[in-house]
């Protein structure tokens, strides 16, 4: 394959360019700190100084943004991949932006004879890195098909279909019960520190049993029992994940009882941590509620 292209190159975009990179493929990469740009370039990228310089040299170009605003600015604003022509032909979306963005900003590129990839990952900066993220693609099979080595290279792979946005849907669904997940888990912990109980071998005991889940097993362990709050994640990130699968489950009119609470819960950790906090953090809130503090006492 051509020179591939990649904007966005911060916490998961950065780690995701660097396999690209070990697989040998020519890339060239643009982001608005120019720190990212440097390292990358020091590992063998080519820098862009512009999302233009980009289009011009790249057929593929994938994108890791944080925000859907931002994701349509790059594809489709006065100075993104629509308006600068050039050689660019495949839009890689890694980003999480909901269905009827991810339809919109396909329609926007059509018209420029440039085809949208709907590709949202799951699993994190560790993932990330490691290439053990979930892919998942939608976008024309063929073009699936020709595109797959690429994303091979950032973890398992699922075509989940032809249509724009049905990638973002499965990325909205996975994140809710994350979300979902970490919020039970913080409120269950919280409620046994305090009763008494050891946080740590509460862990223990849930991550044997039928309680376990993606954030007993990982999170607590790793960031929230060391009170480190580092486990990479944005708050602001996860509460915007949260509210966009809402948002798409409105539409749909599907009743969602259970996760409007979660999403409560993640709008006032959202506002009182601020957006830049690691998710982890939510257990604040619930800890501040409760007045104890999940500290392991062994």
């Amino acid at each position: 394959m051509d020179r591939l292209g990649f904007i966005g190159v911060g916490r998961m975009g950065g780690p995701m360019a660097r396999r690209l990179l070990a697989d040998g493929y020519a890339l060239t990469v643009y982001d608005t700190s120019e720190a990212a740009v440097q390292a990358l370039v020091e590992a063998g990228a080519t820098a862009a100084g512009s999302i233009a310089e980009v289009a011009a040299v790249a057929e593929t170009v994938l994108v890791s943004l944080p925000t859907p605003a931002i994701v349509e600015a790059v594809a489709l604003g006065p100075n993104g991949i629509a308006a600068s022509g050039g050689k660019v032909k495949n839009f890689v979306d890694l980003s999480t932006t909901g269905p009827r963005v991810a339809a919109s900003i396909a329609e926007g590129l059509a018209k420029k004879g440039i085809a949208a990839v709907d590709c949202p990952v799951s699993g994190g900066i560790n993932g990330a890195v490691k290439g053990t993220l979930a892919v998942m693609v939608a976008c024309d099979r063929h073009l699936f098909q020709r595109l797959q080595p690429v994303v091979e290279n950032f973890g398992k792979v699922f075509f989940i279909g032809e249509k724009p946005g049905m990638g973002q849907t499965m990325k909205l669904i996975n994140n809710l019960l994350s979300a979902a997940g970490m919020a039970i888990a913080c409120e269950g912990v919280v409620m046994g520190a305090k009763a008494g109980l050891d946080p740590a071998t509460m862990i223990d005991v849930i991550n044997a049993g039928s309680g376990m889940n993606t954030a007993t097993r990982d999170k607590f362990p790793k960031s929230i029992l060391p009170r480190t709050f580092d486990f990479g994640f944005a708050m602001g990130l996860m509460y915007k994940d949260v509210k966009l699968c809402l948002e798409e489950a409105d539409a749909l009119g599907v009743p969602m009882w259970v996760a409007n609470s979660v999403r409560e819960l993640w709008a006032v950790a959202n506002t009182r941590l601020g957006p830049d906090a690691d998710f982890t953090a939510v257990i604040k809130c619930v800890e501040q509620w409760a007045d104890v503090e999940v500290k392991p006492t062994r």
